[in-house]
């Protein structure tokens, strides 16, 4: 669980990493622009991390079944060659799909205009409404590609909670409420993360004032708050918070001794 946590943590500072100082810089900044290739940077890292976090938040989801369905098997199934497989494959699955992403708008003629309609970064959808030629087609491949991968992974994951529930449904009420505490921070962190995914990919051509909320919502502050969900509603990190903060806050023996043992010392 903490590797796979630890994984998740890694590509959050990635995802909340890579479009921010450029962000930050424009806003300092009277006139915002990027090169050619700084813009294609952008599409090629957000679909990576963005495409590899929905593999991985299904993978979690699977570490989260066998620990409530199949506790006693739990080391045996979750293996450290099953997480690093696991981790893999979500690496693999997100360049997979920036590749076949890029590969539909790189080679598009932009000789138009070149502003970037109502977004504080270079996304995809934007970036192919500036071709010269009709990119109908491109964008449809564009909705496609994403469609396909947003909902496979919502699906599972949405399948995945339904067989844990069903399963503890028919044990105790203790057992389900230790089933909705375990997925508790799982499922605030799918919403969070998929909830403006859909909004934003919905309607991927057509751009609205609050896109640019959502924006920096989906690339800055979810991915920053994923970690702090995960901590505060993980028992044993809280134990270990309590722990660090009594050590520091613990006032020192000295200041507890009475003023005349302190005083017979000398």
């Amino acid at each position: 669980m903490y590797f796979l946590l630890g994984n998740l943590s890694f590509v959050d500072i990635c995802q909340a990493s890579f479009a921010t100082p450029k962000m930050i810089a424009d806003s300092l900044s009277e006139h915002k622009t990027i090169s050619f290739n700084g813009c294609i940077a952008q599409i090629f890292f957000i679909h990576l991390f963005t495409g590899g976090e929905m593999v991985l938040l299904v993978s979690m989801a699977y570490d989260r079944y066998v620990a409530i369905c199949k506790p006693l098997h739990y080391m045996i199934i979750m293996s450290r060659r099953t997480c690093i497989v696991l981790v893999a494959i979500s690496w693999a699955v997100g360049l997979v799909h920036t590749l076949s992403q890029l590969s539909f708008t790189v080679n598009l003629p932009f000789c138009g205009p070149n502003e970037v309609d109502n977004s504080f970064f270079c996304d995809l959808p934007r970036v192919a409404k500036l071709a010269c030629l009709d990119s109908y087609i491109t964008e449809i491949l564009i909705v496609v590609n994403s469609g396909i991968l947003s909902l496979s992974t919502f699906s599972a994951l949405v399948s995945s909670y339904v067989i844990i529930l069903v399963t503890v449904c028919f044990k105790s009420s203790a057992a389900m409420a230790k089933a909705f505490s375990t997925l508790a921070a799982h499922i605030m962190v799918v919403i969070l993360f998929f909830g403006p995914c859909i909004f934003i990919y919905v309607w991927p051509f057509t751009t609205y004032p609050v896109d640019k909320v959502l924006a920096i919502f989906y690339t800055v502050f979810t991915p920053i708050l994923n970690p702090i969900i995960y901590t505060l509603r993980n028992r044993d990190m809280k134990a270990a918070m309590l722990k660090i903060a009594a050590h520091y806050l613990k006032p020192s023996r000295s200041s507890e001794m009475p003023v005349a043992v302190r005083i017979s010392y000398y």
